[in-house]
Formats: structure tokens, sequence, C-alpha cells
């Protein structure tokens, strides 16, 4: 027998005329009948699990059946927010607490107070700083009753793989698997590289192709970010180009990027290098601009003088796999096609 809350999630998900397979349709039953059971507790039954830890492989809907079942939650006050944007605005809340008895737990206290249900989409750390953070702000959370959702490509004990630092995040790892229903999405086709969805443009061929579909931006030298100087190739109010060294080849944050995908909503990136041939620092820079413009919305256009099967091989960084899952979603266009 299927929840009031499953068949709600499952009619928006069709509206947006999406057919859930098998694992799916389970996956949404189960998930819905333990939302259901957590918002309307029961005296008489063992609490159910504070939140619900969705992980698995690219392309798999996860966030497709968190975001159903978050919009259908008859929750007045509710949220979805990405983990680089989170990040971001936890650091800028505990500016305003400096001087305080430990701003993250006031922190805390406000997020909980302004959404009762909090969906943090695409759950995932590299930074041992923003891991702590994440860690410590997860307890007084689930303390406070706020129920959360949490999708990932990794299992709890995975999110911070690197064994100089796995120990200090194991406690909020453990925490997340003891207060949290945790569950592994079932492997199967990536959906992302089957649709025909499409967020932008890949485009093969000289800087001068791109150049001439740009020719309509004002020039301009540079843009200041958080006292950090970009060199441009152009910009005017919804669209900025720029070069891959200006984006990449420099210690820029997760901030800085949410901070031009949140301001421009057309961003051009010329002169892209073969990622296996670029170093680590700037393969992690690449995947969070990535994810940020993904998640942001914004129209992307990337372009190389290489195919985006050459761009994407022999690419060796753990996270990778989802970068390339969503660059086989901007619309590929060569040489012949741009001199049409």
């Amino acid at each position: 027998m299927t929840s009031e809350l499953y068949t709600q999630a499952a009619h928006l998900i069709e509206a947006r005329g999406l057919h859930l397979d098998d694992a799916q349709e389970r996956m949404l039953a189960r998930l819905a009948d333990w939302l259901q059971a957590r918002m309307r507790p029961s005296a008489w039954r063992r609490r159910p699990a504070a939140g619900a830890y969705l992980w698995g492989g690219i392309g798999r809907g996860k966030s497709l059946l968190l975001a159903a079942l978050f919009e259908a939650a008859p929750v007045a006050s509710k949220r979805r927010v990405h983990v680089h944007a989170l990040l971001q605005e936890v650091q800028q809340r505990m500016l305003s607490h400096a001087g305080q008895a430990d701003p993250l737990l006031r922190v805390a206290d406000e997020l909980a107070s302004e959404a009762r249900l909090l969906f943090l989409d695409e759950f995932h750390v590299h930074d041992i700083g923003d891991a702590i953070l994440l860690g410590r702000l997860l307890q007084p959370l689930i303390a406070r009753g706020c129920i959360l959702l949490l999708s990932s490509n990794y299992a709890p004990a995975q999110l911070c793989p690197n064994p100089l630092y796995h120990s200090r995040f194991k406690p909020f790892a453990e925490l997340l698997q003891r207060r949290c229903l945790v569950l592994q999405m079932e492997a199967g086709s990536d959906y992302r590289t089957l649709g025909i969805q499409h967020w932008g443009r890949y485009l093969q061929g000289p800087t001068t192709l791109l150049a001439a579909r740009l020719a309509h931006l004002p020039a301009a030298a540079q843009l200041l970010v958080q006292r950090r100087a970009l060199t441009l190739r152009g910009m005017d109010e919804r669209t900025i180009w720029l070069d891959f060294p200006a984006l990449c080849r420099q210690p820029l944050a997760s901030s800085d990027y949410l901070y031009l995908c949140q301001r421009f909503a057309h961003i051009a990136i010329g002169e892209l290098p073969l990622v296996a041939r670029c170093s680590p620092d700037e393969q992690q820079r690449l995947i969070n601009f990535i994810d940020i413009a993904y998640d942001q919305g914004c129209e992307l256009w990337l372009q190389a003088e290489h195919s985006l099967e050459a761009l994407c091989a022999g690419v060796a960084h753990g996270d990778f796999f989802r970068t390339r899952s969503r660059l086989t979603q901007l619309r590929q266009e060569q040489l012949d096609c741009l001199a049409c």
C-alpha cells in the first residue's frame, strides 16, 4: 500500500514527463514512508530517523526523488540548498555572530527556526575545514528537530576519504549513519546521458569561433571577485567571458564561483585544456565550478580545440565522473556546425 506522500511525489514527477524505473519507484516509496512517519510521529512507535541520506551513482535520479518528496511534503517551512551555497552562507552568518559564544550553534538555531525540512543537495566535501564545519553543523540541526534530506554520490564513510583527514571526519560520518536512514540507490542507467535537456554548449574549435559568437560583448579587462581580480575577455550585465587559466589556475574558492553563477546567467569559458593534463588543484576547481553552474542553472558555453571525449579522457580525480556526466548534457557543436 503506497502512502499519500508517495502518490503526491510520483504525480509531481509524472507532471514533468518523466517515468521512474522499478528501482526508483521502490526507493521513492521507502523514502515517502519514512518521511510521512517522521512528520507524524506516534507515541507507540519508535521515532523514525532524523534524516534520509540517499547515495549512489550519477544520473540515477537521487535529487529528482528527494526534490519531489521535498515539494510534496506538507511542511510550511522548508528549504533546498546546494552544499556549496550552504557553506558560504554558514560562514557569512558566523561572521555576524563574531565575538559571541559558539557562533556555529547560533547559526544552527537560525537555520532550524527557518526550515523544519532542509534538503542538502549534492552533499560532498573535499576541504577538511568544510568537512568539519558541516559535521559540526549537523549535530545541532538534528538536536533541534530539523528533518534532513541529503543526496550524495558517496556513502557517509566515503565522504572524506583522504587518509590524512579521515579520522577527524569519522565521528560525523558515524553521526549520519546513526541518525539518518542511509539508502543506496540501485545501479542503472545514467539518465542524464539519455535525456534531451541541454544546459549549454560545448564548442569544439579555435578560440576565434567563440570570439565570433561573443563579438557583441563589450570589452572588459577585469572583474573583482572577493578581492581577487579575474582577467576577462568580455562582459555585460548578463554574460561573462573568460578563459580557463583565469577561472582555474588561481586559487579561487567555491564561494567565488557561486558569486559568478549568481551574478551572470550566461558564462563562457575559452581555451579548455585536456583535463588529465591539469594539476589536481585545477581539476578540483573545474569540478567545483561545474557543480555550482549546474545547480544554479547557468547557461554554460565551453570552448576547446579537442572533442569533449578527449577533454574528459584519462582523468583520475575521484569526483570527475559527476562532472563528465554533466558535461555530456552540453550541446556539442563542431567546426562545420559553427561555420554554418
